[in-house]
């Protein structure tokens, strides 16, 4: 998942992802998150809120790692969800899962 990582910290340094529960609702909701990725150790309120969110507003979702690789990936703290809001982006990432 070396690359993964790798674009989750090129799409951070070029501004396009968001990281953060509520911006990353926000971000769904106004449809330019193009795809959001979640930790594996989300809480499960958490979880069910960013599934259903994604869900009704047809957003692709990716699970993978945990908080802390996701936080290591973007050059922060832990990070349970973020959301891509480039598509070159989420397509590099979605292929990389497909």
């Amino acid at each position: 998942m070396n690359k993964l990582n790798q674009l989750l910290g090129l799409s951070m340094r070029a501004g396009k992802l968001i990281s953060g529960e509520e911006l990353v609702l926000r971000a769904v909701r106004s449809r330019s998150a193009k795809l959001v990725i979640m930790s594996e150790d989300a809480a499960k309120n958490v979880e069910k809120k960013v599934t259903d969110k994604c869900h009704t507003y047809e957003i692709p979702l990716l699970r993978f790692g945990t908080r802390t690789d996701i936080g290591n990936a973007i050059g922060k703290g832990q990070r349970v969800v973020v959301a891509l809001t480039d598509q070159g982006f989420a397509q590099s990432i979605k292929k990389l899962f497909d």
